[in-house]
């Protein structure tokens, strides 16, 4: 008999892989936007598999609520453009695709190293959250307010370089110039 949560797990790991690299591949930055929101989503759904509900509940309201609705306002703020293809492209490519499988076997061998002696049944917590809270806001609460404050500064700047200045076009003014010949006249 097949498992039900192996079988959840393929299809959300697949929905999380799938929404990632369709991010990176994406011209357009609200499609990227939503793509994200596609892996916050399915990321969500896989950490309740593990039995994390209070992380899974955190990343659907902050990460796919709250972060990425914001950053779909400020793409919509900018109204940027898709991003024509660039010749350094190729060059980042070739550099990222081994780069990846670096960090991946990086990131496997530390986790490898630091769980592989915790036993844990199947649905059980790896975390409490007591633990995450005490983490976030004795021991990590300067990281984390920084990494607040970076998240506004970096879109009050993306605000100010959005704002071009009102010029008036030549159309504009012309009602205005034929106004001033007749008054002069």
């Amino acid at each position: 008999m097949v498992n039900l949560q192996l079988i959840l797990f393929l299809i959300f790991g697949a929905l999380a892989v799938a929404g990632g690299i369709n991010m990176l591949r994406s011209r357009s930055p609200i499609y990227g936007a939503l793509s994200l929101i596609l892996v916050m989503g399915s990321l969500a759904v896989l950490y309740l598999l593990l039995g994390a509900e209070f992380i899974a509940f955190v990343q659907i309201l902050v990460y796919a609520g709250a972060i990425m609705v914001l950053f779909v306002f400020v793409i919509m703020l900018l109204n940027a453009q898709p991003l024509p293809p660039h010749e350094r492209a190729r060059f980042a490519r070739r550099l990222g695709l081994p780069a990846i499988f670096i960090l991946l076997g990086i990131l496997t061998a530390a986790f490898a190293m630091r769980y592989s002696r915790a036993r844990l049944a199947a649905g059980s917590p790896m975390f409490h959250v007591h633990n995450i809270g005490q983490a976030l806001f004795h021991q990590d609460l300067l990281p984390f307010e920084a990494t607040s404050v970076l998240f506004l500064v970096g879109i009050a700047g993306a605000v100010l370089l959005a704002a071009r200045p009102e010029t008036p076009s030549a159309g504009a003014n012309a009602p205005a110039a034929q106004a001033a010949e007749r008054s002069g006249r």
